[in-house]
């Protein structure tokens, strides 16, 4: 178990050190085509890694979006087969046309175990944090 959980936990630390760069392809490249999202600030269920991309895109283009970094802690990762369910807290500073800003959340990610013994994400779920 402990070798799988660390598996997990370099996999979450790959997503997050991705978007903490703004590293669209690495960070992408870290969910599962069939990956869904819940974002506090959407008004609905993105159901698609391409969805969203989609919704990022339109982030950067019409809202200046970028991530200016990321951290994650009280971190854990409970097991269910081969799935990994990943908690944290994050803290991200951001920019919006310019404005950096921070924002504190709790994020809940679900891992696969792929049959070639990578983790990928296959949801995550962004709630603002007080």
């Amino acid at each position: 178990m402990e070798h799988q959980q660390y598996a997990v936990l370099a996999a979450a630390d790959r997503l997050i050190d991705a978007f903490g760069r703004h590293d669209r392809a690495s960070y992408f490249s870290a969910f599962a085509p069939e990956a869904t999202f819940i974002f506090h600030n959407l008004d609905r269920r993105l159901a698609s890694r391409g969805e969203y991309e989609a919704q990022w895109a339109v982030w950067e283009t019409r809202d200046g979006f970028r991530v200016r970094g990321c951290r994650s802690s009280d971190r854990d990762v409970q097991f269910a087969g081969s799935i990994a369910i990943f908690t944290h807290s994050v803290e991200t500073d951001l920019s919006f046309d310019g404005e950096v800003s921070t924002s504190m959340e709790r994020e809940t990610i679900v891992f696969a175990k792929q049959p070639t013994g990578e983790w990928l994400a296959i949801h995550e779920h962004l709630s603002q944090r007080s």
